[in-house]
């Protein structure tokens, strides 16, 4: 079971890796829809946003008090963000994305990080 989880993981970890690469070039949050470009790195940015819901989500299913542990990070509001990807994309505010990549990513990377330590034994 932590094995799957452990993947899980490694995969959300390349995904935010992915994500802050990508948002390199974005300094506000209008640079997401004034050109193409732009344009391309919000659809790429909220396609990993979408997978790192999506595996949240199945490590809760694994196993639903995996993540209690890590209370520091809203589970839910990644969750929620995933479904608003998935079902409601035109709608989606590019300003939100912004502030995710901005403000909250750093928090995630950091808590998926020392998940992935102590699943690891260390």
């Amino acid at each position: 079971m932590s094995e799957e989880i452990k993947e899980r993981f490694e995969f959300i970890t390349e995904s935010i890796l992915l994500i802050e690469t990508r948002f390199k070039k974005i300094k506000f949050p209008d640079d997401f829809i004034n050109s193409d470009e732009g344009l391309t790195i919000l659809d790429s940015i909220a396609m990993r946003l979408q997978t790192i819901g999506d595996n949240i989500k199945s490590i809760v299913k694994i196993d639903s008090n995996f993540l209690k542990n890590y209370s520091s990070t809203d589970w839910e509001k990644i969750m929620k963000m995933r479904d608003v990807i998935s079902h409601h994309y035109e709608g989606l505010d590019h300003e939100i994305i912004f502030n995710i990549c901005n403000e909250k990513l750093d928090n995630l990377k950091t808590t998926v990080n020392l998940i992935l330590k102590q699943l690891n034994g260390a």
